[in-house]
């Protein structure tokens, strides 16, 4: 029997190991149907199928949530009067995974940045629609950024050089680049600017989705 987009959704989770209120797992879902609504106009995503969207999408941003909230509470991040963590997703796109990290951990301010005006205005809309007071999306380029940020995330966004290069301006002192990427990425490692280095370097394994997966985590030196 095919299961329905919440018990895969809910399935996905316990593999993650990733403990989420059923408000939460209502947002996701919720999200996903905004995703779908949106895309048929603004053609958001290339992804439409609600099933593969989940995958290729929510579980695959859901993902790096664990080791997000992992780096958060280990590292010591001087908040510098702003009562909390900063992030900034570059080139979100329809939000991932900004959006996702804003509904998994309500006490990050998390900004979504696109050069689209129209992803931007549907970040906008999320952040209406889902009750998501830690959430804004900003219509700029991320070379135009330079207030603070204490993690910069992105996903498929750009090479390693290029993001890192572009969004340093906006990173807090003490900040860190967090970067979904696809299977380790030897070549873009050995690109990076002299001023940057990698710290870690995390396997992921998306629940469904047979296809190799990583987190590079990097610091300005």
């Amino acid at each position: 029997m095919m299961l329905g987009n919440e018990a895969v959704l809910r399935a996905g989770l316990k593999s993650l190991a990733l403990d989420l209120s059923d408000s939460q797992v209502r947002s996701l879902l919720d999200y996903q149907d905004l995703i779908g609504k949106w895309t048929k106009v603004y053609n958001l995503t290339a992804v439409r199928d609600p099933a593969e969207m989940l995958t290729h999408h929510l579980l695959d941003s859901l993902a790096a949530v664990l080791p997000l909230r992992k780096y958060l509470l280990s590292s010591s991040l001087p908040d510098g009067g702003r009562g909390r963590t900063r992030l900034l997703d570059v080139g979100s796109g329809a939000g991932l995974p900004g959006v996702v990290f804003a509904i998994c951990c309500p006490a990050l301010s998390v900004t979504c940045v696109d050069t689209v005006g129209k992803k931007a205005a549907f970040i906008r809309q999320a952040a209406l629609a889902l009750g998501l007071t830690n959430l804004t999306g900003l219509h700029a380029r991320v070379e135009t950024i330079s207030e603070p940020f204490d993690v910069i995330c992105s996903r498929a966004f750009a090479s390693l050089a290029d993001f890192t290069s572009w969004s340093v301006k906006a990173l807090a002192p003490e900040g860190v680049w967090m970067a979904l990427k696809g299977k380790h990425p030897e070549n873009e490692l050995a690109m990076l600017p002299a001023g940057v280095s990698v710290f870690h370097v995390e396997q992921l394994v998306v629940p469904g989705l047979n296809a190799d997966r990583c987190v590079v985590w990097l610091k300005s030196i």
